[in-house]
């Protein structure tokens, strides 16, 4: 009976190593599997790049991408697409005359509800565009085609305006009124004055006019 209970429990040991030996020869199996995966979708990365993507379509892309830029930093030639929608050089700087333009024409058009008190303001604002050449925002060549275009009243009276309010102080001016300042700028500049027309013809203006109608003497 000894014997026999200790070979049973022989057996069950060598069957428990058999079982250990198996599960740990099983492991390294799984292990390297697994490994094998992780090399495998390391490796396919590596093929296709970070994206899915292969390298060579990286490299494709960046050099798109540096030609794009190229072709953007030339000027563009005229009439082509790219250039309808390039922005010009000093966009900002055209942005802000046109609005300088317009804030000085809505200054014009008040003055010029009031035109005696206004004329002088309105020779002022219109120097100050002269001088900025503010006309240039909104593509004039000239100053003398801006008011042509953009001003009622017409270039002549404006450039008379204009040399009024550099020679004339505001407070002379007011009180002699436009009439009389633009009369004295065309003495200055050399200009014949208009003639006042005679109220009447002239042989009939030297014919004495009487008085009085003839007296009769009383009783006769």
């Amino acid at each position: 009976m000894a014997k026999s209970t200790k070979t049973k429990s022989s057996e069950k040991r060598s069957a428990k190593k058999h079982s250990s030996s198996r599960a740990s020869g099983d492991a390294p199996k799984s292990g390297t599997k697994a490994r094998e995966k992780d090399d495998d979708a390391k490796g396919s990365k590596r093929k296709l790049g970070l994206r899915g993507a292969a390298p060579w379509a990286a490299r494709h892309a960046a050099k798109h991408a540096a030609e794009a830029r190229a072709r953007a930093a030339e000027p563009a030639p005229p009439g082509s697409a790219r250039a309808t929608i390039r922005v010009p050089e000093g966009a900002d700087a055209i942005k802000a005359k046109i609005a300088e333009l317009h804030n000085q024409t809505t200054k014009i058009r008040t003055l010029r509800k009031r035109m005696e008190k206004g004329f002088f303001d309105i020779g002022l604002v219109l120097a100050e565009i002269q001088e900025q050449q503010l006309y240039q925002a909104k593509g004039y060549g000239s100053f003398e085609a801006f008011l042509e275009r953009e001003i009622d009243f017409g270039k002549q009276t404006s450039l008379k305006l204009v040399k009024l309010s550099k020679v004339f102080q505001r407070e002379a001016a007011l009180d002699h009124g436009m009439d009389r300042c633009m009369t004295a700028l065309a003495a200055l500049d050399g200009e014949a004055a208009p003639k006042a027309a005679p109220s009447t013809p002239g042989p009939m203006a030297a014919l004495p006019l009487p008085l009085k109608p003839p007296m009769r003497a009383a009783g006769g």
